[in-house]
């Protein structure tokens, strides 16, 4: 072995030495070397919804889970007195008796597990956007936290839709930011009666900039955003509903928010 040999390899050991001591390199690990494996976060919150009678705007009387607060996002509720009075087609006086377009719908407040997803005629209680006319938002916050909705954070929601209608996530970022995902629920099972139980990760998704005044995106993609302290977290639906009838909606019933509790 060469004198300049030896010296290419002390070199090298003593880079790799440098690199495995280093704190980059013990980042992920954990004793015996193996890496470390990413933790799942818990339930954030869950919300399955009260129905209070037969089919109405949707108020805070229906939020079951006393720590959250329901947010209304609908561009045309200062028109609802008159819609009241005057309403528009295929919608009646009794959709517009609360402070937005959206409907708290459904006929059972706990239908078996075995109902969601299979048809029955039983639907579970879900907010109902076929009367909006304009694109519309609702999110549920949390009173006394944020949530962390980096790593392994996930929604699981149960979703209906109806004609080209998808579900959107929706976010409120601490700064007061709002985001509207790429991610998208619904198309496939076009007037489909079925309620589908799905869960997707927050990590891929890419966001766009919401105008939540009108609930429709604005600007470019927001590359990275500061996920760690979300305020606000639901969904938007960018179609206007086409009224009572099977042309186009989204119902949303029970939602599932998993992610770790952030101080306000």
């Amino acid at each position: 072995m060469s004198p300049r040999f030896n010296m290419d390899l002390a070199a090298v050991s003593l880079i790799a030495l440098a690199f495995t001591g280093s704190p980059l390199a013990q980042q992920g690990t954990r004793e015996g070397g193996a890496p470390a494996r990413p933790v799942a976060p818990p339930l954030f919150f869950r919300e399955p919804w009260r129905q209070t009678g037969p089919e109405h705007g949707v108020t805070g009387e229906s939020v079951t889970n006393p720590n959250l607060e329901l947010k209304l996002y609908d561009p045309l509720a200062r028109e609802i007195p008159g819609y009241s009075k005057n309403p528009p087609r295929r919608s009646n006086a009794r959709d517009w008796g609360g402070p937005a377009c959206i409907q708290m719908a459904g006929y059972n407040q706990n239908p078996p597990p075995q109902q969601v997803g299979q048809g029955q005629p039983t639907d579970p209680p879900n907010l109902w956007t076929g009367v909006c006319m304009t694109p519309v938002a609702a999110t549920l916050r949390d009173k006394n936290s944020f949530v962390d909705l980096t790593g392994l954070a996930k929604i699981r929601w149960v979703t209906r839709t109806s004609g080209f209608h998808v579900v959107r996530p929706v976010i409120r970022l601490a700064d007061g930011s709002w985001l509207v995902g790429d991610y998208a629920e619904g198309a496939h099972s076009t007037n489909s009666t079925f309620f589908l139980e799905t869960e997707f990760p927050i990590a891929p998704i890419r966001w766009l900039a919401l105008d939540i005044m009108r609930v429709v995106t604005r600007d470019m993609w927001v590359e990275k955003p500061d996920l760690s302290k979300v305020d606000e977290v639901w969904f938007a639906d960018l179609l206007p509903g086409s009224g009572h009838g099977w042309g186009g909606f989204v119902n949303l019933a029970r939602i599932e928010v998993y992610g770790k509790a952030a101080k306000r």
